[in-house]
């Protein structure tokens, strides 16, 4: 298991970033430190989050995910030892506006700074486009985080190709930094939209892949065959059911019969195929138990042969 770079960032990371939307949602504060103690204890380095991770939880008001991390790092004193990734633009309030604007963006980083209880940030990433500002601005105001040395690197999540295209021609034209990594969603299931729109991009400028939803919301792991199955996880109510299908089920099969060749479950050969794709850098997954980080640590072990990745695009081709 080898680092990768996060672009031409100059940073580089093991293949797995941990999904922090779990802190402070479906992780209290104790459950979240032995989370990371146990992902840095198994060779890992790269904790995704974002400022508004988890507003959308009873009582939360965005900020918590960070707070928590800042608090672990604060006590196991490993700041040097960690990359951490966070997000700006998103809406912290319901009632917020996704915004990439200069003011909110200077604003968003000092309150990111104080709940991580750092004075950098290693990857500083756009959360949600504002098309209502201009690329220029956001890049700009980036760039000046950059020479002030609050931010090591940028990258972009959620953007469409169009406005991703624009930010790096404004970035190459002014040669001010440019975003270093991309986080779409992408698995085994939802290819499509990466593959056809994304992939050329990011191969082309050099550009790491972060992607989210690693386990189609848990489906990958092959626990929802039946609609009986889905509607026992609150989790797998929404989104899961309409991977219940005639391709879906063909992808199982596949991931059944690979798992069962490496010897391990399906959860672990979605992510080796992730991790085996030269476009993608690290998946990101999250776990709510130390078990379930341990069982992931040992997928990014796992290397895939060339019948086995071939079996599962043949399977998942859409």
């Amino acid at each position: 298991m080898q680092k990768r770079k996060l672009g031409n960032s100059g940073l580089e990371v093991m293949p797995w970033a941990f999904g922090g939307n779990v802190f402070g949602w479906t992780a209290d504060e104790k459950t979240s430190f032995q989370l990371l103690d146990a992902f840095v204890d198994a060779g890992f380095d790269f904790i995704d989050t974002a400022d508004v991770y988890a507003n959308w939880a009873p009582g939360n008001k965005g900020g918590e995910s960070e707070t928590i991390i800042g608090k672990w790092v604060k006590q196991k004193g490993n700041r040097d030892k960690v990359i951490i990734a966070t997000k700006v633009g998103g809406a912290m309030q319901p009632a917020g506006k996704k915004d990439l604007s200069a003011k909110y963006i200077r604003q968003a980083i000092e309150d990111s700074l104080q709940r991580l209880q750092t004075d950098y940030i290693d990857l500083y990433q756009s959360h949600w486009d504002d098309t209502d500002t201009p690329v220029g601005e956001t890049m700009d105001t980036f760039a000046q985080l950059i020479k002030e040395g609050k931010v090591r690197a940028i990258g972009a999540s959620n953007l469409s190709p169009e406005r991703l295209e624009e930010s790096l021609k404004y970035s190459k034209e002014k040669d001010i930094p440019s975003y270093q990594t991309l986080q779409p969603e992408y698995n085994l299931y939802n290819r499509e939209k990466f593959e056809t729109q994304y992939e050329a991009i990011c191969l082309r400028e050099g550009i790491g892949v972060i992607n989210y939803y690693a386990l189609a919301s848990g489906f990958l792991s092959g626990k929802y065959r039946t609609e009986e199955d889905v509607n026992k996880s609150a989790r797998g109510g929404g989104v899961v059911k309409n991977y219940l299908n005639e391709r879906g089920l063909r992808i199982l099969k596949a991931l059944d019969e690979v798992a069962a060749q490496y010897k391990t479950n399906q959860a672990s050969i979605a992510l080796a195929w992730l991790v085996a794709r030269p476009s993608i850098t690290a998946p990101i997954a999250s776990a709510t138990r130390v078990e379930q980080v341990k069982d992931l640590a040992k997928a990014f072990q796992i290397q895939l042969d060339k019948a086995a990745v071939e079996q599962l695009d043949k399977a998942s081709a859409y």
